[in-house]
């Protein structure tokens, strides 16, 4: 397909940019829940927010919502006013999500290992929704995004080579079994976003 035979960008109306955030922070906080449940964690703000959570006792939705506040200023700065309005609606809605699902649903048993990957599975596919509206979910989404818009460096790279560092500083704070568990969760979640968010694939 020649450049001049690729169809014009048709951007995305309010209502599906609306439904977008509702069902990528609906998907993550379902996913962030799971992991809260199991005891285990991923990387990115989510991961920070799960380490302030297990290290104080801080509500994981109270921490990754004041975790994202100094990341708006680069946002406003370097993606624009409507990137930042859906980021922070986005990750106000994880925030409350997050600490809603357990008054919905009760899991009597959730296997480590399980929780770890099928939560982290589930948690890409919602940021991907999100990144494909323009949105993100603070902190190290906005720089992995900003790196890739300027640089051409792709996303799910930049995002699994932090994840990797903050896996492994939970060592103080969960057991090796949960450790080994998050980090496979946190792998699968970043190769999710590799593999279907990269520059130039998505038009709209």
């Amino acid at each position: 397909m020649t450049t001049a035979s690729l169809p014009d960008r048709v951007p995305h109306t309010t209502l599906e940019d609306v439904m977008a955030l509702l069902l990528g922070t609906l998907v993550v906080s379902f996913g962030a829940s799971l992991l809260k449940q199991a005891g285990a964690l991923t990387g990115g703000m989510a991961g920070l927010a799960f380490l302030v959570h297990y290290a104080t006792g801080v509500k994981f939705g109270v921490a990754f919502f004041l975790l994202n506040v100094p990341f708006y200023w680069l946002a406003f700065r370097r993606m624009g006013r409507a990137f930042v309005i859906k980021t922070f609606c986005a990750i106000a809605l994880v925030s409350v999500f997050t600490e809603l699902h357990p008054h919905f649903i009760d899991i009597s048993r959730l296997n480590p290992l399980y929780a770890a990957i099928f939560a982290n599975a589930v948690m890409g596919l919602g940021f991907i929704v999100l990144f494909r509206h323009k949105a993100s979910l603070g902190g190290v989404n906005i720089l992995a995004l900003y790196l890739q818009d300027r640089y051409g460096i792709r996303a799910g790279k930049v995002m699994m080579g932090v994840d990797v560092c903050i896996v492994l500083a939970s060592l103080a704070v969960v057991s090796l079994p949960l450790l080994a568990a998050s980090v496979c969760g946190a792998v699968i979640l970043n190769l999710i976003i590799a593999m279907n968010h990269r520059p130039n694939r998505y038009l709209a």
